[in-house]
Order: structure tokens, then C-alpha cells, then sequence
């Protein structure tokens, strides 16, 4: 009897511990998959209507790890095959999230992975940032190593990446992490298009140019100085309409007329904080 009393006791808990477990999400609205407002699709036809529209991001503990689920406007597909090498069921989309795990001014990174020409302020820096790519974690970790070896240390490359319908979904050690995800943290969510043959410089980027090609965006610059961020999330990420101009107002670049890319100023990206 007493056996069966502890069993009860520790059902109980085991229930309780997963009602309280952790969930963030952030909601993003549809149709503002144009970057600062201008950008436009590839021309090629695999690039499909709603392929980088963000519009829900769920964190969720779940014992020792983490899971992230990624929601878009259009079904996920493969045109590439991304099984022939080694990737994760999906060919087009890739997310980074950027996470300030302690909202101290001057702690973590302002700069961007390579290839984003973006950075966030010193009061949102960010300590990790988790990486949802269709490349096998080898191509991953040899781009990291290879492109952003001052930064590898805080990417996160998740334990399993999978995808069903609209939802890309990673799972990730929470010891990678620092801790399972908690109130108060800041989140921001990139989402750009898998470069599988990217510039010598550029971790896996595909690059707004000024006019759109069969797998070039277009509605940039086809200098370094605009960001080759497709969607975001922003303002309170709740899927506000409003939401639509402040992700246009985060990615607001310049460029410098003669090309110094020094000379120019890059997007600054914000943090939402829960």
C-alpha cells in the first residue's frame, strides 16, 4: 500500500513538473517576408509564395533539452534533396536565433553571423545563438569553424533537426544553451535562405541583390550593406499588423554611393524580450 502511495506521489509531481514547463512563443504577422519592406522572391520557381514568411516560434523544455518549433505561411518542401546530402529534409529555409540569456549591457556579441550585415545593440547582445539549417551538423560546424571561429563557442547546433507540413522543428541541449530557456530572456528570430555554395566569407547565406534572379532575392543592394534577412520578428512579436513597419523600421540600412561598405550603416536588430 505504501508502494502504491509513492507511485501516486511521484505521477503527481511528474504531471505538475510538465504543467509548469516552460513555454515561450512569439507570433509574427503574414505577408512581411519582404525584408525592410522592398525585398522580393527569386525568380525560380522553387521558391514558393510564403517559403520565408515567420509566423509562430514556440520554445518548449522538455526534461534535458529544449524544443523549437519554427511555423511558416507554405508547406516546407525539398527541391534539392537534401537527404543526398546528408541534411535534415528541407532544402530552402534557414533560421538563426539569437538569444540574450542575461540582459546585461556589454555582455555577449553585437555582431551578426557572417553574411547577415546586421548587429544588435550593446544593451540586447546576444550569448548564443541556436542554427536551423537543412546542412548536416558536419557542414554546419565546418562552416562555423571555418567563418565565424570567434563566435563558435556560443552557436548552438541542435541534436536533431526535423520538419512536418509548415513546421520546421530542432531539438537542443539545454547544456548548450546554459540552462533551459526562462522568462526574461531576449529572443530574435532570422529567418534568410540556405546558401549551399555561399560567398568564401558568408556562413550558408543566400544574398539580396538589387534585382531578383532565378536564386537571388532582389529589392537590395548588390553592395555589402543590406541585410539578407527575409523576416524577423518584432515589436511585442504577438502578430500585430503594426509589427509589419517595425521590422521594416529594424532593417533601415545605408549605404555608402562609393561602395565603402565601412562607410555604410548596417540594420540593428532588437531583441523581444518574455
Amino acid at each position: 500500500m505504501r508502494y502504491l502511495s509513492w507511485i501516486v506521489i511521484l505521477s503527481t509531481l511528474t504531471v505538475a513538473n510538465a504543467a509548469f514547463a516552460e513555454v515561450i512563443t512569439l507570433t509574427d504577422p503574414k505577408g512581411d517576408d519582404k525584408g525592410p519592406g522592398t525585398y522580393e522572391y527569386p525568380t525560380d520557381g522553387v521558391y514558393r509564395p510564403g517559403s520565408f514568411d515567420l509566423t509562430k516560434v514556440t520554445f518548449e523544455s522538455s526534461g534535458d533539452d529544449t524544443i523549437i518549433e519554427v511555423e511558416i505561411a507554405a508547406k516546407i518542401e525539398d527541391p534539392w534533396d537534401s537527404s543526398a546530402w546528408g541534411g535534415n529534409g528541407f532544402s530552402l529555409q534557414f533560421v538563426q536565433i539569437y538569444l540574450d540569456t542575461n540582459k546585461a549591457t556589454g555582455s555577449g556579441h553585437a555582431e551578426t553571423l557572417p553574411g547577415l550585415n546586421a548587429r544588435f545593440s550593446s544593451e540586447s547582445a546576444w550569448e548564443k545563438v541556436v542554427l536551423i539549417s537543412p546542412q548536416g551538423k558536419n557542414r554546419l560546424q565546418s562552416e562555423v569553424n571555418a567563418k565565424a571561429k570567434a563566435l563558435k563557442d556560443d552557436v548552438v547546433i541542435p541534436r536533431k533537426t526535423s520538419v512536418k507540413g509548415r513546421t520546421l522543428r530542432a531539438v537542443v541541449s539545454n547544456a548548450d544553451l546554459g540552462s533551459a530557456v526562462a522568462k526574461g530572456w531576449g529572443y530574435q528570430v532570422v529567418m534568410q535562405s540556405n546558401e549551399g555554395f555561399p560567398d568564401k566569407s558568408d556562413l550558408l547565406t543566400r544574398k539580396v541583390n538589387e534585382y531578383a534572379g532565378p536564386h537571388r532575392f532582389g529589392g537590395g543592394s548588390d553592395w555589402e550593406c543590406d541585410p539578407h534577412i527575409i523576416d524577423m520578428v518584432a515589436g511585442g512579436a504577438s502578430g500585430n499588423p503594426d509589427e509589419t513597419k517595425a521590422q521594416a523600421d529594424a532593417l533601415k540600412y545605408t549605404c555608402d554611393k562609393g561602395g565603402d561598405v565601412g562607410k555604410s550603416t548596417l540594420a540593428t536588430l532588437p531583441m523581444v524580450y518574455r
